[in-house]
């Protein structure tokens, strides 16, 4: 096949970058064309390029060789692709991510469910009037943490709430978490998101990581100008958001900026391989220097620093308590993880031997 030509300046648009071009020339990718997964359902993606769309699926051989999760597309990806028809395209290979967000996959054990690929931004979104929960912030810092991308809070809705109320919410978020960006938006004083939108920048990509009901639909309108999402009002009688946005999707903003929303997520289970929990509870954990064994669990030993500290005052209880949960939660994702990968390897084997006992048969 001939080398297919690509306008790296229009896809740059879309978050490309020279990485992925080197990638692109080393794999062997030069013959396909270049696209990034805007819409994934079942198996079934929307690809998008500079100048278009297009619905696609894996070719069989990618899709029989997939061994896990990882191996298939997900939001954010860039894709090596070929069209067959009007809007039709195959998906051949993926390229290197440099980043993925991820959760436990909801009711199945040990099993992740990748939220987007390839950001750059975590914008963790909270309503001020009713969603306001610290436990739930640093369970989103510490996704964007382990993801090794960078967070920024966004306070939604403070048009509801006094003056005094959101100083008193900024006061609680600076006691437990250092050295965030905090954005405040009134869905009533459009000059807010300005600030916001002063932090997007041309092609990067911003994943919106928040629950229902706290204003992200109205978010991308806000930051667009434009009405690009629905959005429904708060069901009074429950006092919780409506699910609006239904799937995730990828959208390039005028300004060039990449936004790639969410469905409310409840639950928020942490995988982390790579020092998420670490990094989010680091001013707790800087007193484990002076625990007195080094396998401190920092529970119930005596002579403990960080126990020592809570004692003190130096360290906010309810962080010390959501520490434990999340250290606790991601033990078990890891052991159940490898309980999962053990029973598919002896599955495996059970199946390579009963291949090679009919072969053995039929002679």
């Amino acid at each position: 096949m001939n080398s297919v030509d690509i306008n790296m300046n229009k896809l740059k648009q879309l978050g490309f970058n020279e990485t992925l071009e080197k990638a692109r020339a080393e794999q062997n990718l030069t013959s396909f064309e270049v696209g990034r997964i805007i819409l994934e359902h079942k198996e079934r993606y929307v690809i998008k390029t500079p100048e278009k769309e297009f619905e696609a699926e894996l070719i069989g051989n990618l899709r029989f060789t997939a061994e896990n999760r990882y191996d298939f597309p997900a939001i954010g990806d860039w894709v090596a692709f070929s069209e067959y028809d009007d809007d039709k395209a195959l998906i051949h290979s993926i390229y290197p991510r440099s980043s993925i967000i991820e959760r436990q996959a909801v009711g199945k054990v040990g099993q992740v469910q990748i939220i987007a690929t390839n950001v750059d931004y975590g914008l963790i979104v909270q309503a001020v009037d009713r969603d306001f929960n610290l436990n739930r912030m640093e369970r989103y810092l510490t996704i964007c943490n382990a993801s090794n991308i960078e967070p920024i809070v966004v306070l939604s809705k403070i048009d509801l709430i006094t003056e005094f109320e959101l100083e008193s919410i900024l006061i609680k978020i600076k006691e437990r978490i250092k050295d965030v960006l905090i954005v405040r938006i009134s869905n009533q004083n459009k000059k807010q998101y300005q600030e916001l939108k002063t932090r997007i920048l041309v092609g990067k990509t911003y994943c919106l990581l928040g629950s229902s009901g706290v204003g992200k639909s109205t978010l991308i309108n806000g930051l667009s100008g434009k009405l690009l999402m629905k959005t429904n009002k708060i069901s009074d009688s429950v006092n919780k958001g409506k699910h609006t946005t239904s799937h995730r999707e990828l959208i390039v903003l005028d300004n060039g900026g990449i936004i790639i929303d969410n469905p409310g997520m409840r639950e928020i289970g942490i995988t982390d391989r790579t020092g998420g929990v670490e990094t989010t509870f680091e001013s707790i954990l800087e007193y484990a220097e002076n625990c007195r064994f080094k396998n401190c669990t920092h529970t119930k030993e005596k002579g403990c620093g960080i126990l020592k500290a809570i004692e003190n005052g130096h360290i906010n209880e309810d962080a010390y308590a959501n520490f434990l949960k999340m250290e606790k939660e991601k033990k078990y994702f890891e052991s159940s993880e490898m309980e999962l990968k053990k029973k598919d390897k002896d599955l495996g084997k059970t199946i390579k031997k009963f291949k090679k006992q009919r072969k053995n048969n039929k002679y």
